[in-house]
């Protein structure tokens, strides 16, 4: 007799994202944390806008699956309806903060145009998992998928600081980064193999790294279309330059 396929356990992914969270502190800790203790934070309110919201988001993508296992139904669709105001605002300070990086006036460099790209290419991520959780709230197994997707998709971000600090070589640690994400996403993927559905959701996600990454490694960036678009970008009068 075949035995019964055994289901992912999504009310389990709050204890996962602990080791998000950890992810996260080793990436941002020379770069962030670790200058609140050395009395050298003079980060910009876009920087600490976008901190806060994102780990109030990743406070909840704890705390939510944990009430489900623990049956508090009530409780998580009532910090659900927080995501609402949460995911809009993790936008702005994406876009706040990326405006804020780059030269409003004059050239712009290859890290400009690669930087912005990937915070773009972040939303579009963020935007879709979340599209596919409230869209398919009242299905589980969507609902679920798409949530814990707005969660790795801080994998890369975190990461590839982290591989910068190890790893001499930028475009090895880009590799490295690159490759853990994907090993992540095909885990999760062989791990649902037989389940009965819901199982696009993951390959979409990572069909839409593929392209994002292919578009960075193929060097297509660095055309004029692209050039102009973040030129125009940098002259919208959205914030002042962090220093």
């Amino acid at each position: 007799m075949e035995k019964p396929v055994k289901k992912l356990q999504f009310d389990l992914s709050g204890y996962y994202f602990f080791g998000l969270v950890l992810l996260v502190c080793l990436g941002f800790w020379p770069s962030y944390f670790a200058k609140f203790f050395y009395g050298t934070a003079n980060f910009s309110f876009y920087f600490h806008f976008h901190a806060t919201v994102l780990i109030l988001w990743m406070s909840l993508l704890i705390i939510q699956p944990i009430l489900i296992r623990n049956k508090q139904v009530a409780i998580h669709r009532l910090l659900g309806k927080i995501s609402y105001l949460l995911i809009p605002l993790i936008f702005i300070s994406i876009i706040l903060l990326t405006h804020s990086r780059i030269p409003h006036q004059g050239p712009l460099t290859d890290d400009h145009l690669v930087g912005t790209f990937n915070s773009y290419k972040d939303l579009i991520i963020l935007a879709t998992a979340f599209f596919i959780a409230i869209r398919y709230k009242k299905d589980y197994q969507l609902h679920a998928r798409g949530m814990i997707v707005t969660g790795l998709a801080c994998i890369e971000p975190a990461f590839i600081r982290f591989a910068f600090r190890v790893i001499s070589d930028p475009f090895v640690a880009y590799l490295t980064t690159i490759f853990t994400l994907y090993a992540v996403f095909l885990w999760i993927i062989y791990r649902e193999r037989k389940q009965a559905k819901a199982r696009w959701v993951f390959p979409l996600i990572v069909g839409l790294y593929v392209i994002a990454h292919g578009l960075v490694l193929f060097d297509m960036l660095y055309l004029p279309f692209w050039r102009d678009f973040v030129m125009w970008f940098a002259h919208l009068p959205l914030t002042t330059i962090l220093i």
